[in-house]
């Protein structure tokens, strides 16, 4: 071989993946480094679409800020309501009726599974099957369906208010969902068979993009991420929150590090949030759904508070300063996501592109939640 072919081998190119590129799901760039079709360096580039939320939680009332927390992950926006109101009831000592507790928890669950759904169906169709996509959006529709008849809205929501919900679920809720629950327990078989046992899927993830324990814990990386490398962490199990320790429910841990295990732990998780739903619907207690005297100005006491919760993607933490006014001092989210993203540049180093996309998108990004 020539010198010159050795320094032709040796040559380097620059790429963009997006910001308009499909497999990024949103307004993400990636700066790439290739030599031929190996990455060399991948440095994430945010900023294209920063709506400064925690500086308008600064400038909002309490009440008011509500409506930005799904605006964030907007495909498990009631976990981030969850996480809001939570944080600030403690910081104003308000009550919760547990009947409220109890709706938050069915909901947001359910939440979950539409969100982990629509990863499903997305991941595949990066990897080039686009089936999986309509039965999984047939079955997100049907939770769409029950959560939009009692928060009023089908992405978005603004459904939870401080001292507990804002309406009661109605008649049809129950059924509704216990209905779903079944369909979706007699259908994940189809969806292991079509796609979980597809050699093709399991040739794309298995022993590729590995992630090992120490890099989760040096990005701070959570959730389905962190338990596919091993790590058996749950906010709802390690630092229990809402009713959750009322239920029993399995942690879905995978050791293995690689896309296919990250996979498994979404696959497992759909199950695990339809238990914890069927155990909250039987155990749903009669009463109000309002804290009866939550006061309709707040001026929580001064002081520094902390809340997190198990979203889809991970802990999501949310600090809020009170100086005793209507209006946040500071605020501060922790986004899962931001950190999961942190850690590609290192995952991906030496992997083919197509590979690293498949890596990617078993992250499971939402781009508004960590370029908030």
């Amino acid at each position: 071989m020539s010198a010159f072919a050795q320094t032709q081998l040796k040559e380097t190119f620059v790429i963009n993946l997006g910001p308009q590129h499909p497999a990024t799901h949103g307004v993400l760039r990636v700066k790439l480094v290739m030599d031929g079709e190996y990455i060399v360096e991948a440095e994430p580039v945010l900023g294209y679409i920063h709506r400064m939320h925690e500086k308008m939680g600064e400038n909002r009332t309490w009440a008011q800020f509500m409506p930005n927390t799904g605006r964030m992950d907007y495909l498990h926006a009631l976990a981030y309501n969850h996480g809001y109101v939570t944080v600030v009831e403690r910081a104003a000592g308000i009550e919760v009726p547990e009947r409220a507790e109890y709706i938050r928890v069915i909901t947001a669950e359910l939440n979950r599974i539409s969100s982990h759904l629509l990863w499903f169906g997305a991941f595949v169709l990066d990897l080039g099957g686009f089936t999986p996509l309509l039965y999984a959006f047939d079955d997100r529709e049907q939770i769409l369906d029950l959560l939009e008849s009692v928060t009023g809205s089908r992405l978005t929501y603004s459904y939870f208010r401080f001292g507990g919900v804002y309406n009661d679920i109605d008649e049809n809720f129950v059924p509704g969902a216990l209905a779903f629950i079944k369909r979706l327990r007699e259908r994940l078989p189809m969806y292991h068979a079509l796609v979980t046992k597809n050699v093709i899927l399991r040739t794309r993830l298995e022993d590729i993009g590995f992630i090992t324990p120490e890099m989760c814990r040096k990005y701070g990386a959570t959730g389905p991420v962190a338990r596919g490398s091993g790590i058996n962490f749950d906010v709802r199990k390690h630092e229990p929150y809402s009713v959750y320790p009322e239920f029993n429910f399995d942690i879905p841990v995978y050791p293995k590090g690689d896309s296919m295990a990250r996979y498994m732990v979404r696959m497992d998780e759909i199950e695990q949030s339809m238990r914890i739903v069927e155990q909250a619907i039987a155990k749903l207690p009669d009463g109000p759904v309002m804290a009866p005297k939550a006061p309709k100005i707040l001026k929580p006491a001064k002081g520094d508070y902390y809340h997190a919760v198990e979203t889809a993607r991970g802990s999501f933490g949310i600090r809020v300063v009170s100086d005793g006014t209507n209006t946040p001092y500071r605020l501060k989210l922790r986004s899962p996501t931001f950190s999961n993203l942190s850690l590609f540049g290192e995952a991906c180093q030496g992997m083919l592109l197509p590979d690293a996309l498949a890596l990617m998108g078993s992250l499971d990004l939402v781009i508004p939640e960590i370029d908030r």
